[in-house]
């Protein structure tokens, strides 16, 4: 190591060292919970790792995907258990992405085409739905089932049609859905099976005997690294596979449609960069030049990558937390199951919880509405289950008006149950005990008093 390399380590020591100390000064201190103060329902969680990483890749001042990134898509996939993970901007462009995969003209007979049907739910978040019409396939929805809130398999077959060509669902808040029949129906009728795993990263389910994480069972599989998620980028998302053909796509479609794979800054990866023909373009065009797909410019950045390596490291005690405090919260309202459906787990599964769903029941003295009107007023922090009914919203008024878009299976009952009557608060990994039995307290206060407010 020369002089230069020398003095330019211990300068990026020092900048460091200076960052872990604001850290301490500004961050770590941690004041003790006093009730009523406010409860989010997700906040981030990080100490001076995720600082001193973010200080480190700030130094290269290499803009764009880097050595973070490669190593976090490396150790990323070790941990799920797949071959390949390729890093985005978001959890609603790893959805976009892994279902452009699908729709490129290499997959031949099993691409997807506009007017192809997507089996999914109206039940859950909007982007696992939106590339799905954006493209012009057509959704096609089921309804879920309580307590679970997951796709209700026994609705599969009647969702089938001559232009099915994948299932396209989340498993709802960490819950996995019922994988082994999921996929069971994809195999028997060669559909595609795309896992939007962005609520549930170490959830785990057994199948045929064997454990694994959601997200390594579909074909391919998608995670949001958003603030309120189980690991946090900022912004940030993945999709990984463990084909390597769709592996390629995805990386197409992600950098800008382009036929060449090489990584940002380097040239050449083939040794044909300059040696073949493509298309109706003259012979030894630039490979990096060449564009297979009508494709995004969908990367992140190596900063935000940075931080995702250190919480990665803290990956499996953050979802320890999760399962500890959802056991709280359905330990501490069992006695409150004449007012409330508590959330139940799928059946050969282990969630790795994103908050804990309650809806409230029929013909009691009570609504959901006042229910969390109540928590909010007294600092607890809610949420719907993302759209509800996603067909019962603004987006979707010029697709019923003109009668076509998207198809119904069955009634949709309970998701317009969950419409009306279903909310979730927080288990993420920064709440205390204090903080659980505040919200219990909460709870069980207003209900014991009949929903007076």
């Amino acid at each position: 190591m020369n002089s230069n390399d020398t003095q330019e380590q211990a300068l990026r020591s020092e900048a460091i060292r200076a960052a872990i100390a604001h850290y301490s000064h500004a961050h770590a201190a941690l004041k003790s919970y006093r009730p009523g103060e406010r409860i989010p329902y997700a906040a981030r969680v990080f100490d001076e790792k995720e600082i001193a990483n973010l200080v480190d890749s700030a130094l290269d001042f290499w803009l764009t995907s880097g050595r973070f990134a490669a190593r976090f898509e490396r150790e990323f996939s070790s941990f799920v258990g797949v071959r390949h993970t390729m890093l985005t901007n978001s959890g609603s462009s790893a959805n976009l992405l892994a279902f452009m995969a699908l729709t490129s003209p290499s997959l031949k007979e099993r691409r997807i085409r506009p007017g192809d049907e997507i089996v999914t739910v109206a039940a859950g978040f909007p982007t696992t739905v939106s590339p799905i019409i954006q493209y012009g396939a057509v959704p096609v929805f089921v309804d879920v089932t309580l307590p679970e809130y997951n796709i209700d398999t026994a609705m599969l077959e009647a969702a089938l049609s001559s232009r099915t060509k994948a299932v396209m669902v989340a498993h709802t808040l960490g819950n996995p859905f019922d994988i082994a029949k999921v996929s069971g129906f994809c195999v028997r009728h060669g559909l595609w099976l795309i896992e939007d795993n962005c609520d549930a990263l170490g959830s785990r389910y057994c199948l045929d005997g064997v454990w694994g994480f959601t997200g390594s069972f579909g074909d391919l599989a998608t995670s949001s690294f958003y603030p309120p998620h189980h690991m946090t980028m900022g912004e940030g998302g993945a999709v990984y596979t463990n084909d390597p053909h769709l592996k390629r796509l995805v990386e197409s479609f992600r950098d800008w449609g382009r036929d060449c794979w090489c990584p940002s800054g380097q040239d050449n990866t083939c040794g044909k960069r300059f040696a073949k023909q493509y298309g109706e373009l003259p012979p030894g065009y630039d490979h990096k030049y060449v564009y297979s797909h009508f494709g995004y410019n969908l990367k992140l950045t190596d900063m935000q990558a940075a931080i995702g390596c250190a919480q990665l490291e803290k990956l499996p005690t953050f979802i320890d937390a999760r399962k500890k405090n959802w056991c709280k919260l359905r330990e501490g309202l069992s006695d409150m199951e004449d007012s409330l459906i508590l959330p139940g787990t799928t059946r050969d599964s282990d969630p790795s919880w994103f908050g804990f769903l309650l809806t409230i029941r029929e013909n009691t003295a009570f609504n959901r509405d006042e229910l969390v009107n109540y928590l909010e007023s007294r600092g607890i922090q809610t949420r719907m289950l993302f759209a509800g009914n996603l067909i019962k919203h603004p987006c979707f008024d010029e697709m019923r008006a003109g009668g076509t878009g998207y198809r119904v299976v069955g009634e949709l009952a309970i998701t317009e149950r969950i419409m009306r009557d279903t909310f979730w608060i927080g288990v993420y990994p920064g709440m205390t005990e204090e903080m659980i039995a505040y919200m219990l307290d909460t709870i069980r206060a207003f209900i014991k008093r009949g929903g007076s407010t």
